[in-house]
């Protein structure tokens, strides 16, 4: 600021005295800045008066501005080269390649979902079922770890380890070890051979279909697990159209203890609840 003022002064002056006077040309003298330098009549060290003063600063602290980008030329008739396109990754040495393309494509050859063959198929709608064999329930029976006065539901068989702890969509009971069936059993499963269905009946018991859910599922195995969260047990849900012939009835909730009896058609009872 200081040094525009002088500037600005040395100016008018100098048109002034132009305008006036012829000035006669005088040698130029060199700028020097401050100094400091001894002065052997005043104190120790004093400044030493300007000799030179500077007309015009290139550069100061005011005169700087921000750096304005330069706006991008628009490359029309390009496609994806109009420089309009999205960052879509990084190309060569980590530079930013520029234009958006569809998943999977590959620059416009056989991509490789469509190269690589096909094997097989996957059902989406199906469901996996953890075998029991019958052998095995007896031999818990006899070993006094389940109790063949009540009703055994998948929940009996997880607690004692007749089947894993992972049971996806239910247990499906097999005729394996169907000699050793030789009292009556009431059973609650998703699944059930006929082999194993016609040892059960033959000794005096009864197999039933039950559906149940993913949740439904859950709060059957893992009861606890609501009651910790504070959340009540869900209600029992209806088998879809297409597993409606499937099963027998829906599964209850919670676990039950006691089996349901079965109507034959005429409305007498086939099994009586124990």
């Amino acid at each position: 600021m200081i040094r525009r003022r002088l500037s600005s002064l040395l100016s008018t002056s100098l048109f002034n005295a132009k305008s006036t006077l012829t000035v006669t040309p005088q040698p130029p003298v060199p700028f020097r800045s401050l100094q400091l330098v001894q002065c052997p009549n005043l104190k120790p060290f004093c400044i030493e008066p300007f000799v030179g003063v500077r007309s015009y600063s290139l550069l100061s602290l005011n005169d700087l501005r921000d750096k304005i980008p330069r706006k991008q030329k628009t490359r029309k008739g390009r496609g994806i080269g109009s420089g309009k396109g999205k960052t879509a990754g990084r190309g060569h040495k980590g530079q930013r390649a520029r234009g958006t393309h569809k998943f999977g494509f590959e620059g416009g050859q056989t991509p490789m979902r469509r190269r690589l063959p096909k094997r097989g198929f996957k059902n989406p709608f199906s469901l996996t079922f953890q075998p029991v064999g019958l052998g095995k329930i007896a031999y818990l029976i006899n070993a006094g770890k389940i109790d063949s006065h009540e009703l055994i539901t998948m929940k009996t068989l997880k607690d004692v380890g007749a089947v894993g702890k992972q049971i996806k969509d239910g247990v499906r009971l097999m005729g394996r070890g169907s000699e050793k069936i030789e009292w009556p059993i009431h059973l609650e499963v998703s699944r059930v051979t006929v082999r194993a269905k016609e040892a059960v009946e033959a000794a005096g018991g009864s197999v039933r279909k039950v559906h149940y859910n993913k949740l439904g599922l859950r709060a059957l195995l893992k009861p606890e697990w609501f009651e910790k969260k504070g959340r009540l047990l869900p209600r029992p849900a209806r088998p879809p159209p297409k597993l409606k012939d499937k099963v027998d009835s829906i599964g209850r909730l919670p676990a039950p203890t006691k089996p349901i009896p079965f109507f034959s058609e005429d409305g007498a009872t086939a099994t009586a609840s124990v």
